[in-house]
C-alpha cells in the first residue's frame, strides 16, 4: 500500500522566539511541537512572525522567513538594499543586521562549527573570537561597502539582469547592486537587453582598468552587440563545451597584490573582494615566517597568488610547487611565475598529484581548498610531510573544523586563528589558521 504524501507546510506561518545563529545566513527556531525551524530575515534574541518556505509535516526540519517584527533586536536596522528582503534576492543575508553585529554572528557561527565538527574552542586555535573587516569597510550602520568586484547577474526571459531569489531559479530584477564594487557598477549592466543570455558575469579588476564580461546564452541564441558605459572585454560561454572563449579585447583581466601583478584569464578565480588578496597573503605570511632555502607547497594554487608570495620569501635556494587543476589557471599561474625558476606548477586534483611527486618532505604548506575542503585523504597526506607550518585558508568553517580534525589526528595543532570579513552583508567569512606540529606546541 503506497504512502500518503506528506502535507506541506509552505506558506504556514508560526510565532516564534528566535534562538542562535546558525551556519548558513539563518538562525534557529522551534515550532510550538519543537520541529527546527531555520529563519532568514531574523536575529537572535527577536519575536518574529515565521513563514514556511520549505518543508512538509514530519520533516527533520523546515525552513522560514521571518514577514513580521513582533520584538526586534537592536542589532536590527532597515536593509539599505530595496530588493533585500523576504522572498526577495538571495545574494545578501545580513542587510537587515548592523555591520558589527554581522562580523559578531559570523563569530559566532566560527566558534560553533569549530566546537561542533573539531572539539575545539577559541582559546585552543589562539583566537580571540573577533572577525577583523577588510580594510576601508568599516562603514556605519545602513551603509553597504561596494566590495564585489564579480557580480554574476541572472537573466529573465524578457532580457533583464537580476539576481536569483534564495534557493531559487527565480529571478529578482534589479537596477543596481549595492555591495557591487564602483567598478562593476559603472558598466550599467542593469540598463542593458540581455535578451538571448542565461546570465551576465561583470568583472573589475582591482590592479588595472580591466573590465570584462562573462555571457552564458540560452541554447541557440546569438549574442548582443555588448555596449557597457565603459569599455570591456567580452567572452562567451560555450553551449558545446562549456568553455570560455575570447569575443573581443583580451582573455583576461589583470589583478594585483603583494607588489606583483597577476594574469587571471577566462573569467578563472581571483579573491572578490578587493582587498581580499592582500589580506590573506599578508596573515598566510605572518603565521608561515618563510626562511631562505625553505621548500613549500601551495596547494589549489589558482594562478599563483601564495606562490609567487612564497618564491619572493625563500629565495634562490628555496623552492616552491603549486598544484592547481584548472587548465587555464595553470596556464596563467606558469606565466605570472616565470621570473622564478624555483617555481613549478603541477596541473591535477591535489589527491592525484601530490603522491605522483615523490615528495616525502616540506618545511611549509599553503592550501586554500573549495568550499568542501580537503578531506581526510589529502589531509593525512600532508600531516606525514613533516611541515614546521602549515597555513589553511578556508572559505567555509564547517570544511575548515572538519579539516582541522583530521590534521590533529595526523599529529598538528592550530597555533592561531584569524577571521575576516570579506563578505559583508552575506553568511560567508574567510579564515586562516597556522598549524604546527603538536609535539612543538606541548
Amino acid at each position: 500500500m503506497q504512502a500518503e504524501p506528506k502535507k506541506s507546510l509552505v506558506g504556514v506561518e508560526y510565532e516564534v522566539e528566535i534562538g542562535p545563529v546558525a551556519h548558513g545566513g539563518h538562525c534557529i527556531a522551534r515550532t510550538d511541537t519543537g520541529q527546527v525551524l531555520f529563519v532568514r530575515h531574523a536575529l537572535p534574541g527577536e519575536r518574529v512572525v515565521a513563514r514556511v518556505t520549505e518543508g512538509e509535516e514530519g520533516a527533520r526540519f523546515l525552513r522560514a522567513d521571518a514577514v513580521e517584527v513582533l520584538d526586534a533586536s537592536k542589532d536590527r536596522i532597515e536593509a539599505p538594499c530595496p530588493f533585500a528582503g523576504p522572498g526577495r534576492c538571495g545574494g545578501c543575508d545580513w542587510q537587515h543586521a548592523k555591520p558589527g553585529a554581522q562580523r559578531r554572528l559570523k563569530g559566532e557561527v566560527v566558534a560553533e562549527q569549530l566546537k561542533r565538527l573539531a572539539g575545539l574552542t577559541p582559546e585552543e586555535v589562539g583566537w580571540d573570537g573577533t572577525v577583523m573587516p577588510a580594510e576601508g569597510d568599516k562603514v556605519p550602520a545602513g551603509e553597504v561597502p561596494q566590495w564585489r568586484t564579480r557580480v554574476q547577474y541572472a537573466v529573465t526571459p524578457d532580457g533583464r539582469a537580476g539576481l536569483r531569489r534564495h534557493r531559487s531559479h527565480e529571478v529578482e530584477p534589479i537596477d543596481r547592486c549595492l555591495i557591487a564594487a564602483e567598478g562593476v557598477s559603472e558598466l550599467g549592466v542593469e540598463r542593458r537587453d540581455w535578451s538571448g543570455m542565461e546570465s551576465v558575469e561583470a568583472i573589475a579588476a582591482t590592479g588595472s582598468q580591466d573590465r570584462q564580461v562573462v555571457l552564458t546564452p540560452r541554447p541557440g541564441a546569438r549574442l548582443p552587440l555588448v555596449e557597457l558605459d565603459r569599455p570591456v572585454s567580452v567572452l562567451r560561454v560555450g553551449e558545446k563545451d562549456g568553455g570560455v572563449h575570447r569575443v573581443h579585447g583580451r582573455p583576461f583581466v589583470r589583478e594585483r597584490a603583494d607588489d606583483r601583478t597577476y594574469r587571471v584569464g577566462n573569467g578563472g578565480f581571483w579573491q572578490v573582494h578587493p582587498k581580499a588578496a592582500a589580506t590573506l597573503v599578508t596573515a598566510v605570511m605572518q603565521g608561515l615566517l618563510p626562511r631562505k632555502g625553505e621548500t613549500a607547497l601551495d596547494l589549489y594554487c589558482g594562478v599563483g597568488l601564495f606562490a609567487g608570495a612564497l618564491a619572493d620569501r625563500v629565495g634562490e635556494k628555496g623552492a616552491v610547487l603549486g598544484v592547481e587543476s584548472g587548465k587555464r589557471a595553470v596556464e596563467d599561474a606558469r606565466h605570472n611565475l616565470a621570473g622564478f625558476d624555483r617555481v613549478r606548477i603541477e596541473q591535477g586534483k591535489v589527491e592525484s598529484v601530490l603522491p605522483r611527486t615523490g615528495i616525502t618532505e616540506v618545511d611549509l604548506i599553503v592550501l586554500d581548498p573549495p568550499r568542501a575542503g580537503a578531506g581526510k585523504q589529502t589531509v593525512r597526506h600532508l600531516a606525514s610531510l613533516g611541515a614546521r607550518r602549515i597555513a589553511y585558508v578556508a572559505c567555509d568553517p564547517a570544511a575548515l573544523a572538519r579539516d582541522l580534525a583530521y590534521f590533529r589526528e595526523g599529529g598538528y595543532r592550530v597555533r592561531t586563528l584569524r577571521a575576516f570579513d570579506l563578505f559583508p552583508m552575506t553568511h560567508h567569512v574567510e579564515c586562516v589558521a597556522i598549524l604546527e606540529p603538536a609535539a612543538k606546541g606541548s
